[in-house]
């Protein structure tokens, strides 16, 4: 199965790892610092055009990825079920 995380975009649901709340998460230095790195090591997609409120982290052929979402956590967790 997939999940729809917005704007066209789907990741199968058993590559996801997690799927973090980006307004607490972005808390920590760390995060914001695994964020910036994904970013410049082009594992970062967008799946928003407005301010994200999630992000995922999944396994892909390549690696571990990420992809920020408008969708909430409790929404996507939701569609998971």
């Amino acid at each position: 199965m997939y999940l729809h995380v917005g704007n066209n975009k789907s990741i199968r649901i058993k590559d996801i790892i997690g799927i973090f709340d980006t307004d607490n998460a972005t808390r920590s230095p760390i995060t914001k610092k695994y964020l910036s790195q994904a970013e410049k090591g082009g594992r970062l997609t967008v799946a928003v055009e407005e301010i994200p409120k999630s992000f995922i982290v999944y396994n892909t052929p390549d690696g571990v990825a990420v992809c920020l979402s408008q969708i909430s956590v409790k929404a996507l967790e939701g569609r998971c079920n």
